[in-house]
């Protein structure tokens, strides 16, 4: 027995080298490539040690695996339009060298990923392109129509890239849905005189979360619009949804503001431009409460126009607008909402998620929503500021859908007319309205 036990020791001990040098493979190599940023991403067998760093004359990344072995291809990943002129890569002694031949100067980084649902471990290679000088012009408007700012609206295509968001029966992909609705959606909001819609995604690649409210900072939007496609363990979940930034992620944004504000050159205000960086600790307080109190008001406003379209003919997941601290939601001078178009996980709501005709009517019901609010309380020095005062709206009436728990004053409100109006274009002697029953809503 002890000699049997001997030669078993015997034999574990030797097979534990045998076993540390099998080492990882990289099974899969997948690229992303983003207007400022091109992403590498390396699937691997297993968690991996690595180095990166860069040379000169060529310009050049280099990455060091330790103990890993190349089992994929590196061709045809799509890098035509990206910084890397040639990417090769050489086994050596301590793993394996990938080198990565630049045309453009970058800011290369590097981050493992843990497994997840959908993946398993991974290694991250970022080259953020270095942004180049570029020279503005200030434009003094103008008395007139044609002196006048469109509109701005930030339309955000929830995931994208490596995060395909949540994935439906029969493969339907959320980053494909919400990208298709968002187009629907710039198309609508640039065919209307005085507005412009800007993309924070425009194909298919990840953008941070912080990186999309960032980018409607600096198109200094009027309003962000991040849409997404929910997902739930419980396929019989449905209903879509209108959210909004809660109080208490208003409050922890506005910690996050002022604890930075010294070192930052961010501005709130909007298009006025005012910087915090300058004011004492109670006036910066004051003024970003102020900023974030007006843009959460605008952001229920329009939510509540967009949630009232959408009931019209998607069921609902709640009878109101919802309220949650989505990072996406915090600018603090930038009225912002989140569009959840349907349960995903759904099989019904699915089906019709991934059909034309169902995102278009999303992206109509959005549409009405902006305009309508846009219409009630148009930015100062706008073209509709302007159309609204010389009494030029070009809306005609519209139909509403009544649903549980509207009333007609609410209906009316939130769609910028009086009650006066609204029973007058609909023939109604008094206020009582029944579910299923279809309004004429007049133009405001």
């Amino acid at each position: 027995m002890t000699k049997l036990l001997r030669a078993f020791t015997v034999l574990m001990l030797l097979c534990v080298p045998v076993l540390s040098l099998a080492g990882q493979e990289v099974r899969n190599v997948r690229a992303w490539l983003a207007p400022d940023n091109t992403r590498l991403v390396f699937d691997l067998s297993g968690p991996v040690e690595h180095k990166l760093f860069t040379l000169n004359g060529p310009d050049r990344v280099v990455i060091d695996i330790d103990d890993t072995r190349l089992k994929a291809s590196l061709k045809g990943l799509g890098l035509e339009k990206s910084p890397i002129g040639d990417i090769r890569y050489s086994h050596r002694d301590e793993g394996l060298r990938v080198v990565l031949d630049l045309k453009d100067k970058v800011r290369p980084k590097s981050f493992d990923l843990a497994p997840n649902d959908k993946y398993g471990h991974r290694l991250v290679v970022d080259l953020a392109m270095q942004a180049k000088a570029t020279v503005t012009k200030t434009v003094v408007p103008v008395p007139g129509e044609g002196g006048k700012r469109d509109i701005v609206v930030m339309i955000d295509a929830g995931h994208g890239g490596e995060d395909p968001g949540a994935i439906g029966p029969g493969g339907v992909r959320e980053k494909d849905v919400v990208m298709a609705i968002a187009r629907k959606l710039k198309a609508l909001v640039d065919s209307k005189k005085g507005y412009r819609a800007v993309l924070t995604r425009t194909g298919d690649y990840y953008i941070s979360l912080r990186g999309r409210t960032a980018q409607a900072r600096k198109s200094n939007a009027d309003l962000f619009v991040s849409i997404h496609a929910d997902a739930f363990k419980d396929p019989r979940a449905r209903g879509a949804s209108v959210w909004v930034l809660s109080g208490r992620g208003a409050t922890s944004e506005m910690g996050r503001w002022l604890a930075r504000r010294e070192n930052s050159t961010d501005l709130i205000g909007g298009v006025g431009s005012l910087s915090l960086d300058d004011k004492d600790d109670v006036l910066a307080s004051v003024l970003l409460d102020m900023s974030m109190n007006a843009s959460r008001k605008d952001s229920h406003q329009v939510a509540s126009r967009i949630h009232g379209n959408m009931a019209s003919f998607a069921r609902m997941h709640k009878k109101h607008v919802e309220q949650a601290g989505f990072v996406v939601l915090k600018s603090p001078d930038i009225p912002s909402i989140l569009v959840e178009t349907g349960f995903i996980s759904n099989p019904g709501e699915a089906r019709k998620l991934k059909t034309s005709s169902y995102q278009k009517q999303m992206a109509e019901a959005i549409f009405r929503g902006i305009t309508d609010h846009f219409w009630s309380k148009p930015p100062a020095a706008t073209y509709v500021a302007w159309q609204k005062q010389n009494g030029k709206r070009d809306a005609g009436p519209r139909l509403y859908k009544v649903v549980s728990g509207d009333t007609l004053s609410v209906i009316a409100q939130r769609n910028g007319v009086s009650l006066k109006q609204l029973r007058r274009a609909n023939k109604l002697s008094n206020d009582r309205i029944r579910v299923g029953q279809v309004l004429r809503i007049p133009a405001g």
